[in-house]
């Protein structure tokens, strides 16, 4: 057994949950409430997202999410994120779960694979093979996905930006064409397609509420412990 299998069987309830989707689907709403309600459940919930999770994190944050007039290179954007995952994961993620934590990271690597292998075209291989070693080998127990149409969503996105005065900080993905994010939402459905055990498919269209119940209904069965409080 290796040594991370070990930590794993040792740890009484951690989870690691991932939330993915293209620009604007609504993900990090839906994390805010369904950490809302395991925390009224008395679950030790541990929040988080990519890029940002920490300090180094926010820095890195800045540079990728920032509009500017000089274009990053594809590569020099896909070694940013997993500098910021390497991070991430060395000083959140897996010390939250060493101690049992629940953790809901909005984004992880199938944002890399369906925004730098298909969006960018860089391939999913490449990518792949560079989470291979530890700590970036870390793979989520689920991940939810958040499908929602691409024109539907990046008008969402665009709007959110404008009204939180994002767009001059965080907008650079909002300005890519259509075709780009489309791209990156038939990524997505690749990923989940080839993961049917660890994907959980989402329709985000509707109230939020009516979201918040398939979120839920699509997660109870790994948070059964904790409804039974035996975690």
């Amino acid at each position: 057994m290796s040594e991370r299998a070990a930590r794993a069987a040792r740890r009484p309830c951690g989870r690691f949950v991932t939330f993915e989707g293209i620009e604007g689907c609504g993900k990090t709403t839906q994390i805010e409430r369904l950490a809302g309600r395991l925390t009224a459940a008395g679950a030790n919930v541990v929040r988080t997202r990519e890029p940002g999770g920490t300090a180094l994190g926010l820095e890195l944050r800045a540079v990728l999410l920032r509009p500017s007039e000089q274009p990053m290179s594809p590569t020099a954007e896909l070694l940013l994120y997993l500098t910021d995952r390497a991070q991430h994961l060395t000083e959140v993620v897996e010390p939250a779960l060493e101690e049992g934590a629940i953790v809901l990271c909005d984004r992880f690597s199938d944002a890399t694979l369906a925004y730098q292998g298909y969006g960018r075209r860089l391939g999913v291989e490449r990518v792949r093979a560079l989470h291979r070693h530890p700590p970036l080998d870390r793979r989520p127990d689920r991940t939810v996905l958040f499908e929602l149409d691409a024109a539907v969503a990046l008008e969402r996105a665009t709007r959110r930006n404008e009204t939180r005065e994002l767009a001059a900080t965080e907008g650079r993905f909002e300005q890519e064409r259509l075709d780009f994010h489309r791209r990156v939402a038939e990524g997505y459905r690749a990923l989940a397609a080839a993961e049917p055990g660890r994907f959980r498919v989402i329709d985000a269209t509707g109230e939020v509420e009516q979201v918040e119940r398939r979120v839920w209904e699509a997660l109870c069965e790994l948070f059964s412990a904790l409804e039974d409080g035996a975690c």
